[in-house]
């Protein structure tokens, strides 16, 4: 139900996002009267609505069109003629979101959760039409993914990007690398250690003024769609958080001790507006053990086990410590590194790019970070978090029957190699 009336409530939510929503339906099961306070017309925040959903039905539909275009469909003794229906593809994106913010209301419904429902306009991957020529701004995980959609779909996309690798922060440089090499083999270009001076539309396109982050000779690009993907900005103001005495940070996030609690007692925070990377799974989390805090439960979240994904082909995923991170640090570790060339369901599947790579510690053997890029890999990472939350060793790892043949080999011999310097199948 959508509620415009005063009323009284245990908790109220303010976003309906992954954290927002997930928290909403963890106090309705607790027992608290809950109330979600969304802007907009539909539930699911970001992620759902303009960020993790619908960009994930054009990365998978656009790899699909890729492989039947190129040469993986004949390789593999398929042969098609294949024409892009684009319209369809935004069809198929939106009956996804749809799907979804729908499944959201039931589950408020089902738990008993009032909306006050404010509408406004929101963005969305929407483009009519093919481009010809674009520029991203940004080569972050944003950035490559969307750079990933139009190029599979025959757009020339030029990336630029302030910082000297892509895949953004948190990043293995070993894997960054390996992931420039491959998205570059398909078709993107880069322009790193660049900054973007200006922008300005003419009567043939979009012309982009860069030059080198550290200033130089200046160069102009030229594109028909320039596409800006350098990250979010916390959403807090307009709330009349000062009116309850919430501080801000000069960023706009706002400051919470271990219990997600801000500077008015009665106000929590989590998710994008308070420290560290926005991610859904993150806020979701955050949403879980803010609200059992709550109600008396022990606050507990590891940030060092909070995966990121880019969701490109490969797929690019990590948790944990980077190998750099560990340098800067003077940790002692190893490292134990398995290509997909060697594992045999890569080679079946004729998908053998990428490989798995974890850092353990030299002295203790317990895994410090692992990193993958391959097929599959957003999902193989999870039992990398789930190792690393329960302190396991790369010996404890190497020692699991994983099922044969599946990509997760990789992952145990990688472990296997960190743990005694042999793995078995290279």
């Amino acid at each position: 139900s959508y509620s415009n009336a005063t009323q009284d409530a245990d908790l109220v939510v303010i976003g309906s996002g992954p954290g927002g929503y997930v928290a909403a339906i963890k106090a309705a099961q607790l027992g608290l009267k809950t109330v979600c306070v969304e802007k907009e017309s539909t539930l699911g925040g970001t992620c759902l609505n303009v960020g993790c959903i619908p960009s994930k039905a054009l990365l998978n539909n656009s790899h699909y069109y890729h492989m039947a275009t190129g040469k993986d469909f004949a390789m593999r003794g398929i042969d098609a003629e294949v024409k892009l229906n684009l319209p369809k593809m935004m069809e198929q994106k939106s009956t996804a979101v749809n799907g979804l913010t729908s499944g959201i209301a039931g589950l408020f419904k089902a738990n008993k959760i009032d909306e006050d429902t404010i509408i406004s306009s929101t963005g969305a991957l929407s483009l009519k039409e093919v481009p010809k020529r674009m520029v991203v701004i940004g080569a972050g995980v944003i950035g490559v993914e969307l750079g990933s959609v139009w190029s599979r779909l025959g757009t020339e996309v030029t990336a630029v990007e302030f910082l000297g690798h892509v895949g953004g922060l948190g990043i293995d440089m070993d894997v960054s690398k390996t992931f420039q090499r491959t998205l570059q083999k398909q078709g993107l270009k880069f322009k790193l250690n660049t900054k973007v001076t200006s922008a300005s539309r003419s009567s043939s396109g979009i012309q982009v003024n860069v030059e080198s982050a550290k200033g130089g000779k200046e160069e102009t690009l030229e594109c028909d769609v320039l596409l800006v993907c350098i990250g979010r900005r916390p959403f807090t103001s307009n709330l009349g958080l000062d009116t309850v005495g919430v501080e801000l940070e000069p960023r706009g996030t706002i400051p919470v001790n271990e219990r997600f609690q801000t500077s008015c007692p009665t106000v929590y925070a989590i998710g994008d507006v308070i420290k560290g990377p926005m991610l859904a799974h993150k806020a979701e989390d955050e949403g879980i053990i803010c609200v059992e805090g709550l109600t008396g439960a022990p606050v507990h979240i590891d940030y060092n086990c909070v995966p990121s994904v880019i969701y490109t082909h490969p797929e690019v995923g990590w948790v944990g410590k980077n190998e750099e991170e560990l340098k800067n640090d003077n940790v002692p570790y190893k490292v134990g590194k398995f290509p997909f060339s060697a594992n045999s369901r890569a080679k079946t599947n004729a998908d053998t790019d990428g490989f798995v790579k974890i850092l353990s510690h030299k002295e203790t053997d317990r895994i410090l970070g692992a990193h993958i890029i391959g097929g599959g890999a957003g999902e193989m990472i999870n039992e990398a978090v789930l190792a690393m939350e329960y302190g396991a060793s790369a010996e404890d790892v190497a020692r699991v029957c994983h099922a044969h043949p599946t990509l997760s080999e990789a992952f145990r011999e990688a472990n296997l190699m960190a743990y005694c310097g042999k793995p078995i199948n290279n």
